[in-house]
């Protein structure tokens, strides 16, 4: 089975607003762009939302990928291990649950290892996923993060 490397990219046109995410996959000589953008969320989760949708695209399991991210936040929560500390503690006090404890569902069916690449740095696949997430962003049917959009609609009445 071949390697499958997949580059991904989150945008936020304000942070929070609507924001979009971009994902390069690449196995052998094959390629697959994914995007999607939603009216309202964060840059943070665009950056993560992005390497779950890319590992839930996977077909076989127990696949080797790399994947390679300018999201600080993604690769650090992951390679340092604290992701898994946060589980451990029911991820009190910590952002981003929904998506969190989606990515630890998938992340466990193939063999994932992250890369930081310093984004707007010339890196041709890095490019052209931030390209794909802010296209994503600025289109007309945006999708809804149900995930903020019901966590914010909580704080409203948590006061």
């Amino acid at each position: 089975m071949a390697k499958i490397t997949i580059y991904t990219d989150g945008s936020a046109k304000g942070n929070p607003g609507n924001g979009g995410y971009g994902v390069v996959m690449m196995s052998g000589k094959h390629r697959k762009e994914l995007s999607e953008g939603f009216r309202l969320t964060t840059n943070n989760r665009m950056e993560l939302l992005s390497v779950i949708v890319a590992l839930e695209s996977i077909k076989n399991a127990l696949s080797d990928v790399e994947v390679f991210s300018d999201s600080k936040y993604v690769v650090d929560s992951v390679e340092k291990g604290w992701v898994f500390g946060w589980q451990k503690k029911g991820f009190k006090g910590k952002k981003n649950i929904d998506l969190w404890k989606r990515f630890l569902l998938i992340y466990p069916k193939h063999n994932v290892k992250f890369h930081w690449v310093k984004g707007h740095a010339g890196n041709l696949f890095n490019e052209r996923c931030d390209q794909l997430a802010v296209e994503a962003a600025e289109t007309l049917d945006l999708l809804i993060d149900e995930g903020y959009e019901q966590i914010g609609k909580t704080n409203l009445f948590d006061s």
